[in-house]
């Protein structure tokens, strides 16, 4: 089977960053770029220049920083946006300008006020421009999904013969389903792009939580460009998260053929970094980086974990950067996790124990939501725990167990 690389472009940077309560100084984001950088991306937008001077001195920072990967900035299809750009990357080692128009009806006519013929115009104009400052030049139609196809692939053309080697097609209110995207990448890729050195790539956002989703059925249909986030930040319901895509095809290479030059083994610690930059963690249920995506409570759940953890994880922690899983005491638990943990305490208790610690533990367990091992310790008879203080005090010294 042949396996297809996937170009991760990453844009916490910039549609990450316009998350409500995301936004970042120069210093942190220089931080994320290099964190970015090592994780393996193979591209970073870092901003939107003509948007303000911070916005400016970030990219023009990033780009001096950050030597191995591509650096793209942001720009509209405006001469001046586009002049812009490319003064904030004239330092760059491999700058790409991104500039972008709006081509669905509803755009054209309420927010541009401007007819079909002169959106071509603009498109044409801007990627010539940018072209004539970077080698790099990336198109990318806003609304894409809710654009009529036949002039959807017309405005490509335009910007393909005017010299973009990357057209992008954007979900951008996450209207789409993962079978319409699919079957509009490869109107695409049939109709404008064929034969030709350009790479088609999208930009899903997350409205209906289909982003991961609607990103990989479009790889499938032949994107190979996939622009995400770090913990799926972005605006309003957030943009494909970066560790759901590439962990889908990395668990899934049986049915996904693809693979990326992402470091898998940095997915956590760069979430951890950017949650620590914004200021909040991501839900505890979230896929891949969330705190309770390899933890169990349920008894059922914890004795196959014990027993052997691919009968509930897919993926190792370590695979993404977490230390191991965890065995979480609460009121679905059982007596193999129970046990368990009171080996690790250092008290190896015998069956009949086990089962008055168990009934004691189920009933703390209904009244209280956190077991600490304090809680745990207090359950056992005093026989039990002086038996455990003399089997310390006769092998200390010898490798014996110890309270934590």
């Amino acid at each position: 089977m042949t396996t297809d690389r996937i170009a991760i472009f990453d844009t916490t940077l910039r549609d990450g960053e316009q998350s409500p309560g995301c936004s970042m100084d120069l210093s942190e984001k220089l931080r994320m770029a290099r964190q970015l950088e090592q994780l393996g991306v193979d591209i970073i937008e870092a901003g939107f220049p003509i948007s303000s001077d911070g916005d400016f001195a970030a990219v023009k920072a990033i780009a001096a920083a950050c030597r191995k990967v591509t650096v793209a900035a942001l720009c509209r299809t405006a001469e001046q946006d586009v002049a812009r750009a490319a003064a904030a990357l004239a330092g760059a080692a491999h700058p790409r300008i991104h500039t972008f128009v709006a081509t669905s009806d509803i755009h054209l006519k309420h927010k541009l006020q401007k007819t079909r013929a002169e959106v071509l115009a603009m498109t044409r104009a801007s990627v010539r421009m940018a072209r004539d400052y970077a080698e790099e030049v990336e198109f990318s139609a806003e609304d894409a999904t809710r654009s009529d196809v036949d002039y959807l692939c017309e405005v490509f053309s335009v910007a393909i013969e005017a010299g973009a080697s990357i057209i992008n097609v954007p979900d951008t209110v996450g209207y789409t389903l993962p079978n319409e995207f699919s079957g509009l990448v490869s109107a695409v890729r049939e109709r404008v792009v064929g034969d030709k050195a350009v790479t088609i790539s999208v930009h899903c956002h997350n409205d209906l939580g289909l982003a991961v989703a609607n990103s990989l059925a479009a790889i499938s249909a032949g994107a190979r460009q996939v622009e995400c986030t770090i913990n799926g930040i972005g605006e309003r319901a957030g943009n494909a998260s970066l560790e759901e895509l590439v962990m889908a095809m990395h668990v899934r290479a049986d049915q996904l053929a693809f693979e990326s030059n992402v470091k898998t083994r940095e997915l956590y610690p760069t979430s951890q970094l950017l949650s620590e930059i914004v200021g909040f963690d991501v839900q505890p249920n979230k896929a891949i980086v969330g705190r309770n995506a390899f933890a169990h409570e349920a008894g059922i759940h914890q004795h196959g974990v014990i027993s052997n953890p691919l009968c509930y994880e897919i993926m190792t922690p370590e695979s993404v950067g977490v230390s191991n899983n965890r065995l979480v005491l609460g009121k679905h638990s059982g007596r193999h996790a129970l046990s368990l943990r009171f080996e690790e305490l250092g008290f190896a208790l015998e069956r009949a124990e086990l089962d008055l610690a168990y009934g004691r533990f189920t009933e703390l367990a209904d009244r209280k939501k956190s077991i600490y091992d304090q809680d745990l310790i207090s359950l056992l008879s005093a026989d039990i725990r002086t038996r455990a203080d003399s089997v310390m005090i006769q092998t200390a010294g010898v490798g014996a167990p110890s309270y934590r």
